[in-house]
């Protein structure tokens, strides 16, 4: 009996040990992985995103569309991994476009960021000379061209397919009401892209419904003078300008209300612009940014952007197109013409009319 008592205690005894050292050693288990995975999460570099709007991300759909792009993209790559590896930062510039380039080089001066990324086609100028002064930075374009230079991609959108389908419905819409064969673009500045693509793009698009089309093509000076932007446009009607496309960010509103008031209409450019000023905007040939920034940006962070290089993608690769299923389109724009649009586009769509 007592042999057995003595067997029970000591047994009882080497199975607290058991436990007691068992549980000691799963402790100090979990005390290596945890601090396993603390190190192994310092280790990961934060990848800092600075995205510089070269005016005010409040109001303008390009602008905002970039941001949230961007922004997307980060948490998606931060889900992906687990870690808050991706930290994005926006940088307003205001719309005095002589600053975007002190304040672009102070940005890019901080030292502060991995990768920045802006979207203006006078932004690889202005890159192009920061560039110079800080080589290792790198840089993000969209809405430009800027190629052979290892620190910098750019995405450029098929402005020419974007300008041609413009073009197109404003001389559909001026040929349908019996007005002089000219149509009416008023831009912010001259620009390579504005002068070599969109111009002749949207010439090339109402020549496609009548070879004696003309363009009446006016400069505001600035991306935010809609007084000036208004008075050009009025000035454009009074010479018998039926249709106005306008390109010149917040001065665009000058020639909306002028189209308004003088019984024009506006084709809009880049975003959907027809409930702006329903029944007088008349087309709407718009840009993905978001979806443009959004895939770009998960390629830089799984390292597969080509810097060095300038890509473009339009109406065939999803981030081109004509907006022909908003309510304000159907009922501002006459059935006859909203089907000879429909038939262009598809003409693109499928490649028979092809515009590289």
């Amino acid at each position: 009996m007592k042999r057995s008592l003595y067997i029970i205690l000591v047994s009882g005894i080497l199975l607290f040990l058991a436990t007691f050292f068992s549980s000691c050693n799963y402790y100090n288990y979990l005390k290596n992985i945890k601090a396993m995975s603390e190190q192994a999460e310092s280790e990961v570099q934060t990848i800092t995103i600075g995205v510089f709007i070269p005016g005010i991300m409040s109001g303008s759909p390009i602008y905002e569309m970039l941001g949230r792009g961007v922004q997307a993209a980060a948490e998606k790559h931060n889900s992906d991994i687990g870690i808050e590896q991706a930290v994005v930062t926006v940088i307003e510039g205001g719309y005095n476009q002589a600053e975007w380039e002190n304040k672009l080089t102070a940005m890019t001066a901080s030292g502060s960021y991995s990768l920045i990324v802006s979207s203006n086609p006078s932004l690889p100028d202005i890159v192009s000379v920061i560039s110079s002064k800080f080589p290792n930075q790198y840089f993000m374009l969209l809405d430009g061209e800027m190629t052979g230079n290892s620190h910098v991609y750019a995405f450029r959108y098929n402005q020419r397919e974007q300008a041609y389908m413009s073009g197109y419905i404003a001389a559909l819409e001026t040929t349908a009401h019996g007005g002089p064969k000219r149509i009416g673009l008023v831009a912010a500045q001259e620009y390579p892209v504005m002068n070599n693509i969109i111009l002749p793009g949207y010439l090339e698009g109402a020549r496609a419904v009548d070879p004696l089309y003309t363009v009446d093509f006016r400069i505001v000076g600035n991306w935010y003078d809609a007084a000036k932007a208004a008075e050009l446009a009025s000035g454009m009607i009074r010479n018998g300008v039926r249709v106005i496309m306008c390109i010149a960010g917040g001065a665009n509103e000058g020639v909306v209300n002028t189209a308004s008031q003088q019984n024009a209409k506006v084709v809009w450019f880049d975003t959907n612009g027809y409930n702006i000023r329903p029944g007088t905007v008349i087309g709407s040939a718009v840009l993905y940014q978001d979806l443009a920034a959004y895939y770009q940006i998960l390629r830089y962070l799984s390292g597969t952007l080509p810097f060095g290089k300038t890509e473009t993608m339009g109406v065939n690769d999803g981030y081109v197109d004509f907006v022909e299923n908003d309510p304000y389109y159907i009922d501002a724009v006459p059935e006859e013409i909203r089907k000879k649009q429909a038939e262009m586009i598809a003409k693109i769509r499928s490649g028979e009319l092809f515009l590289p």
